[in-house]
């Protein structure tokens, strides 16, 4: 990395959207929508916060040059499978299935940044990846359950997994051109026009009688998670990105814990430090580690 100092508020920044966003899948649970409406909720409630944060920030909203837009579109619609197929997942499987199948997406951005800079992983970055995966896989292990009953849930959340890495991968292109929040507000906007349609095809209940989960999920997920992402993609490359995002697992944990009492063992405690040590090694200096092209802040 070129300059670890200029890079320590967006890396912090990142890992406090990926903490927010963690809380995601609990809070599909406990809306009483629809999960595609959820997800719809979830984008179009964070649009007015959106707007004043990017006026706060003066980033005004503005409508972009026509290329830029359909690269906004094109991720939007890879966001919105994503919330759609991956909210369904949920309810259909484990938490900790959806979060191990919706995390394969962390792996695939971080391959894709390497693919991008045509290279092989250093040896610390290659050490980061086998840490994390290892950290994952030995959080999941009380938790994640593979039997006939879970499988269409695993594959929703394995299919929006591969979609949210198409998400990552819009973002990321346009970031080069457009402030973070007026971006995030097209893309948010772009993927509540698509969800509302989608749910109400699928029949599903729409509108809340509890606003407070829906409204939760859109001020944690959306603004502040989607929020924080954003404006990261653009300061750092996709493998740090990629890994800072399988802390997810490790907050899955604990939030079973705290709402399910589901106990967190030695397994549980020993892939979250495994996931922490490869977010200090992906940190170390490192020669010839691509850096995303100067945007705007």
């Amino acid at each position: 990395m070129t300059d670890r100092r200029s890079n320590t508020v967006p890396f912090i920044a990142l890992l406090v959207g990926s903490c927010s966003l963690a809380f995601g899948p609990w809070l599909v649970r406990l809306a009483d929508v629809g999960p595609v409406a959820a997800g719809f909720w979830r984008l179009s409630l964070a649009i007015p916060f959106l707007v004043l944060l990017a006026y706060a920030f003066r980033q005004a909203p503005h409508w972009p040059r026509r290329a830029l837009v359909w690269t906004i579109f094109g991720a939007a619609l890879f966001y919105a499978a994503d919330l759609a197929l991956w909210n369904i997942g949920i309810r259909m499987t484990k938490l900790g299935n959806a979060t191990l199948f919706g995390n394969i997406s962390s792996f695939a951005f971080a391959a894709w940044g390497l693919w991008i800079a045509r290279r092989w992983p250093t040896r610390l970055q290659a050490a980061a990846l086998l840490l994390a995966a290892a950290g994952s896989a030995l959080l999941m292990t009380g938790s994640y359950e593979l039997s006939p009953r879970n499988f269409r849930g695993d594959l929703f959340a394995l299919v929006a997994g591969l979609l949210y890495t198409g998400y990552l991968i819009g973002i990321e292109r346009a970031r080069g051109d457009l402030a973070a929040l007026p971006l995030l507000l097209l893309a948010t906007a772009f993927g509540a026009a698509m969800l509302l349609p989608t749910s109400l095809a699928l029949g599903e209940q729409v509108w809340p009688r509890d606003w407070t989960p829906v409204l939760i999920f859109a001020l944690s997920s959306q603004v502040i998670g989607q929020g924080l992402l954003v404006y990261a993609i653009g300061k750092l490359p996709p493998i740090v990105v990629g890994l800072a995002l399988l802390t997810q697992p490790a907050i899955s944990a604990f939030v079973g814990w705290l709402a399910y009492d589901e106990t967190l063992s030695a397994l549980d405690f020993t892939g979250a430090i495994a996931i922490g040590l490869a977010l200090v090694l992906v940190r170390l200096p490192q020669r010839d580690l691509r850096q995303p092209a100067a945007q705007p802040s």
